[in-house]
């Protein structure tokens, strides 16, 4: 092979055999190649290569159809040269189609049985609910709190009322509520006051006694089997403690809310509302929704303890009454819901210390207290020399910055008890000493 096929003369590449080319015609026993097989680039290993030009197809028109090429090499039908009888025959195969589909839909409707809309002793598939209402929960909460909450139906000869209570002594029948709820039924012998419970039953109430200065008020039933709410302290409450209200909004009996204790110690002024109350609380304040018919209610804290008795809302309009909620409810204290009722049930009536004047709030820009109006005759901040248009600015060191802070400050105390009152009087501050009266 080497010697038949070495290149020769400096060539490259395959070379002929001895004795120059063979036959043109190809033989057996001659070699295959051509005259021109060295030029031939299909023989030649170093040829370059390069493109030719793309395949080129003639006309459509020049083309028989009815499958025609298009310049783009794209195979497509011409329909003109279809033949009819073609037509006619795919034609004839659609509406066979066509026919044979409509009987078979025509015939399963007739005879296929139809299914009864309605289906007599169904029952649906049952699964285990994977509920978990931890102890401590406000399902937990409502749950054992709920039956010692009640609701208050009052109803006048021309008018009615509805609020709600708590339970606070099961063996004495013994209800908490709002004074502004029963105050109406107080002197109308023909008032009729309902206390209706969680269980739907109903019991006559009658008023034990009211504090118009405290809004609270006691009513007693004579039912066996009472549910009494546990009391807790509202001293250990903190700003931030979770909070759930229990109560009849609106007349919607078993109502519950949630939210936490967004303020303490928020002087509260509790006035008309069509009642005798006139009080000024140190509330608890809550973002839980209390609305009307909330009032006598229960606020309770994250132990299922009642830690106040809701009373009161604010209102954009002014009008705490036909006005919703806003997240902005309050609540009495239950540490003074304890000692006012528990003076209800005992004497009637509850006693309160007073300072014997009459405030309003002011401020100079930089300093706010309580402007002296007038001072009772004989009072104890008569006889310590208190005077009109002094200005208390501190009872006991503690800043007042309000007449509302006054009272409540003075309301902390007992009759009989002496407060440090620091006053301003014509730029000058000064302390006195008074000795609280019976309010």
């Amino acid at each position: 092979m080497l010697r038949a096929f070495a290149p020769r003369g400096g060539a490259t590449g395959l070379g002929e055999p001895p004795g120059g080319r063979g036959p043109r015609r190809r033989t057996a026993a001659a070699p295959f190649w051509k005259s021109d097989a060295d030029a031939d680039p299909w023989r030649d290993p170093h040829a370059p290569a390069g493109l030719g030009a793309p395949a080129a197809f003639p006309p459509e028109a020049d083309q028989p159809g009815p499958v025609v090429v298009d310049a783009q090499g794209r195979r497509r039908l011409r329909l003109r040269d279809v033949s009819v009888r073609l037509t006619v025959l795919a034609l004839l195969a659609l509406l066979l189609v066509g026919a044979t589909g409509g009987a078979t839909a025509w015939w399963l409707g007739r005879t296929a049985d139809e299914q009864p809309l309605l289906a007599p002793g169904t029952q649906l598939s049952e699964v285990s609910p994977g509920v978990s209402r931890e102890p401590g929960s406000v399902a937990d909460i409502a749950g054992r709190v709920s039956p010692a909450v009640v609701s208050i139906e009052v109803s006048l000869a021309n008018a009615g009322a509805t609020g709600s209570g708590v339970v606070v002594d099961p063996a004495g029948g013994y209800i908490v509520t709002n004074n502004h709820v029963v105050s109406g039924a107080a002197d109308d012998e023909e008032a009729e006051i309902r206390a209706v419970f969680s269980d739907g039953s109903g019991s006559a109430a009658t008023i034990v006694g009211r504090d118009p200065a405290s809004d609270l008020a006691v009513l007693k039933v004579d039912k066996p089997g009472l549910v009494g709410a546990t009391l807790g302290e509202s001293e250990a409450l903190v700003v931030g403690d979770p909070v759930v209200a229990i109560g009849s909004p609106l007349g919607l009996a078993g109502t519950v809310t949630t939210g936490i204790v967004s303020a303490l110690d928020r002087p509260v002024r509790l006035s008309g509302e069509g009642s005798d109350t006139n009080a000024v609380i140190s509330a608890v304040q809550t973002d839980a929704p209390i609305n009307p018919g909330n009032s006598g209610g229960a606020l309770v804290d994250g132990t299922g303890a009642v830690i106040g008795i809701n009373t009161a809302i604010a209102s954009l309009g002014g009008n705490g009454t036909t006005g919703g909620s806003i997240g902005l409810g309050f609540a009495i204290p239950i540490d003074t819901v304890r000692d006012i009722s528990e003076e209800l049930i005992a004497t009637g009536t509850a006693v309160h210390a007073s300072l014997g004047v009459n405030a309003r709030s002011v401020t100079d820009g930089t300093r706010d207290g309580a402007l002296v109006l007038n001072v009772e005759p004989g009072s104890g901040a008569a006889e310590a020399g208190v005077e009109e248009q002094d200005v208390v600015i501190a009872v006991d060191g503690q800043a007042v910055a309000s007449s509302e802070e006054l009272v409540v400050a003075v309301d902390a105390h007992d009759p009989g008890d002496t407060v440090t009152l620091e006053l301003v009087r014509g730029g000058d501050s000064r302390e006195v000493q008074v000795v609280l009266d019976t309010a």
